[in-house]
């Protein structure tokens, strides 16, 4: 493959991650929302029984730390998410949805599915399978460019 249409393929991987956000940030503005906080507030509604923590989103999602306490800040403010201290460990911390999260969680999983179809509506099942086969493999090897093996210290 050229080197033109790898570059092109990052271009147009970064132009649909933000296309993708534009559109549900214009489709959250109603309940106030940013598609980063939707993001979130649906990985906490999908984790409220037992609750989860940032470094679990952290984890899933990849975003830095600090974007996370900003928007588990602003989720908190507007009444989708409470905070609650870990049982044993004061400095551990586990978010839960409120009842005000859980009543939107409808309209957050009805424009999720109306925006995969649309996104998906020209791909067969073995397209998106190959799609997202393809993809994990891309993230596979970015994310050892990202975050490469530790060497082990020399005896």
């Amino acid at each position: 493959m050229t080197t033109p249409a790898k570059e092109r393929i990052l271009r147009d991987n970064r132009r649909i991650s933000i296309q993708v956000e534009q559109w549900i940030n214009s489709t959250m503005a109603l309940w106030g929302l940013t598609a980063a906080q939707v993001q979130v507030l649906l990985y906490v509604l999908g984790h409220s029984d037992r609750g989860t923590s940032l470094t679990q989103i952290h984890r899933e999602y990849g975003y830095s730390m600090a974007a996370l306490s900003c928007i588990v800040k602003r989720l908190r403010e507007k009444g989708y998410i409470q905070v609650e201290h870990w049982a044993g460990d004061e400095r551990r911390k586990l978010l839960f949805a409120t009842q005000t999260a859980k009543e939107l969680q409808h309209h957050l999983d009805h424009s999720t599915q109306q925006l995969h179809r649309q996104l998906y509506q020209d791909f067969s099942p073995q397209e998106l399978c190959d799609l997202d086969r393809l993809q994990r493999k891309l993230l596979t090897s970015l994310s050892a460019l990202t975050h490469p093996a530790k060497e082990e210290p020399s005896p």
